[in-house]
């Protein structure tokens, strides 16, 4: 079905759309937007098992918006997903497929957030609601998220919900929709609870399944480098200087209009470099891969779709400028090197918004992403003399210099000569259009900034760290400043811990949960970075202000009677905690989300 499709226009999508993506440089559609953009259309159920980082959001999205009333300002689509980093995630690519879109809206509601300012956009009206179950749930309780109008309910990362224990709460949201609506759930796997929603609450689903293509070139060192979107053309361009044995390098951007950008900013920088897209014909991209070849350029900004197939030999490194929406492109992209037995490098350019995706691509590619640093101004000033060294050497060995000799005895022949001025004074004029010392920063140097940057944290809800905590083994008592006075649960803590770390169920022991607070089991020698980041992590607009328990406090919490005890479920089995109810017996609860 979908071999033949090779253009989004074949999927009936409608001309805002269509244009839309030309903007955002989208050339094709990936194998599982090809299957599931013409049943979402047609208005079917779909029940989708794909890994993350396969284009999926696409493939929901673009036929929701194309089923709108834009005249209709209550929510027709809602959106359930695990995390509030994806809910911020999705509304964003809602809001650029949307574009061409006149009066469209979008909300993404999470806990962590200000109530008052979901509350008021809800009130002005959205037409896309995107949120995680705890928040969605507060909000229909309230009454402020009517569904009555809604089109379109989608389950993204369904799976991820079942491992935070969401299940009760997206099954009681469903059951507060309406009879005659849309249901589209995407898991990477299907177990058995995920089955047994969609048994209950989808009508003949079409099933679709897409297996993501993740094998990576193992000749290929891959590394990444944070850096904040205003500084990348300047985090390229160091980059370029400083990265040794670069003979030429292929630069991803995610746009047509980029590629044209990016390269003529290049070419006023000295670079010999050209742009590449699906629009320059076939004669024209022949010939500036010929350029390649042959060594009259040494740089190509292109798409995708553009470079698919490009095999060039002096090709030793890949930069991904923007970072790929799904793995396969990432995968394709760094396959244009270290290819036939050759190394080659690929670095990824991630803005601190961009973590989440990058912690997806490792998942989905079973590779880690080696950080790097920016290359700082010193460094590129020393590599900037070390190359006008080898320079002047080459020069001196290889060039019959007779005649400039001449030049040079004439100057040292004046009275007040001195030959070491002679020289610099040489070296001077031959440096200025590459000054070997950089003008003065105006404000911070860019790699200061992006050291200073929060790292891994933000890195998805971070497997990183996780997988780092789970090697310990012992678990430790902490204290949080939350407790049923607050109204928490033990979902609560649990879903907002899990959010914010990637702590999987088995890293999570015993919360007991007291009056005016709570004692919850972690692992051992929690870093200062996670510990930080779990004090500020809030559960009921409570921040939890996590620290290690005491002795003194250790002891009182047992003699204390606790006004609730949930232990962890084991890994797989969420919602069966002992303290935990239906969600749709207690009003207003949040997950954590």
């Amino acid at each position: 079905m979908t071999a033949s499709i090779d253009s989004f226009g074949a999927l009936g999508l409608s001309e805002p759309l269509l244009a839309a993506l030309a903007d955002v440089g989208y050339e094709s559609p990936s194998a599982i937007q090809a299957a599931c953009i013409p049943p979402l259309l047609a208005g079917h159920d779909l029940l989708g098992e794909a890994q993350t980082g396969t284009g999926k959001t696409a493939a929901f999205a673009l036929p929701a918006l194309q089923r709108l009333d834009l005249a209709l300002r209550d929510p027709q689509v809602l959106v359930l997903t695990p995390t509030r980093e994806l809910a911020i995630q999705v509304a964003e690519a809602f809001q650029r497929y949307a574009r061409k879109l006149p009066g469209f809206q979008v909300l993404p509601v999470y806990g962590g957030q200000g109530m008052v300012a979901q509350l008021r956009q809800l009130q002005r009206g959205a037409h896309v609601v995107v949120g995680t179950p705890g928040r969605v749930m507060d909000h229909i309780n309230r009454k402020t998220l009517r569904l009555d109008t809604l089109q379109t309910l989608v389950l993204d990362e369904a799976d991820e919900m079942l491992r935070m224990g969401f299940v009760d709460d997206v099954d009681w949201i469903l059951e507060h929709t309406p009879a005659e609506r849309q249901v589209v759930l995407f898991s990477a796997t299907m177990a058995e609870p995920i089955r047994r929603i969609a048994r209950r609450h989808m009508r003949k689903p079409q099933e679709i399944r897409i297996q993501a293509r993740t094998a990576t070139v193992a000749a290929t060192v891959q590394k990444y480098c944070q850096v904040a979107a205003p500084h990348k053309l300047d985090a390229l361009t160091r980059v370029l200087e400083t990265e040794e044995s670069l003979d030429a390098a292929l630069i991803f951007v995610r746009t047509k209009t980029a590629t044209v950008e990016i390269a003529d900013k290049l070419e006023a920088r000295g670079y010999a470099v050209a742009a590449l897209s699906g629009d320059l014909t076939q004669v024209l991209r022949e010939r500036v891969i010929d350029q390649l070849k042959q060594g009259r350029l040494d740089l190509i900004v292109a798409t995708d779709v553009a470079a698919r197939g490009l095999d060039v030999p002096r090709i030793s490194h890949v930069i991904n400028y923007d970072v790929p929406y799904d793995t396969e492109a990432y995968v394709h992209r760094i396959g244009r090197t270290g290819r036939a037995g050759r190394s080659g490098t690929a670095i990824l350019f991630v803005t601190p918004r961009e973590m989440r995706l990058l912690g997806t691509i490792e998942r989905a590619t079973r590779q880690k992403i080696e950080p790097m640093a920016l290359p700082s101004r010193a460094a590129v000033a020393d590599r900037r003399v070390a190359q006008f060294r080898e320079q002047v050497e080459q020069v001196i060995t290889g060039e019959d210099l007779a005649f400039f000799r001449e030049v040079v005895r004439s100057l040292v022949s004046r009275e007040d000569a001195n030959l070491e001025e002679i020289a610099a004074a040489l070296a001077f004029l031959a440096q200025r259009e590459r000054p070997l010392q950089l003008p003065p920063a105006k404000g911070p140097d860019i790699a200061d900034a992006a050291r200073s940057m929060r790292p891994a944290p933000a890195r998805s809800p971070s497997r990183a760290p996780a997988a780092k905590l789970a090697e310990g083994g012992a678990l430790q008592r902490y204290r949080i400043d939350v407790g049923r006075q607050h109204q928490a649960s033990p979902k609560d803590i649990v879903g907002a811990i899990a959010n914010e770390t990637g702590l999987s169920g088995r890293n999570i022991g015993r919360i007991d949960l007291f009056d005016d607070y709570s004692t919850v089991e972690l692992p051992a020698q929690l870093p200062a970075e996670i510990l930080e980041l779990l004090r500020r992590t809030r559960v009921r607009q409570r921040p939890l202000g996590l620290r290690p328990l005491t002795p003194a406090e250790a002891e009182a919490a047992v003699k204390a009677k606790p006004a609730g005890r949930a232990k962890r479920a084991p890994a797989g089995k969420p919602g069966k905690a002992g303290a935990r109810k239906p969600a749709a017996k207690k009003a207003g609860r949040r997950g954590g989300g």
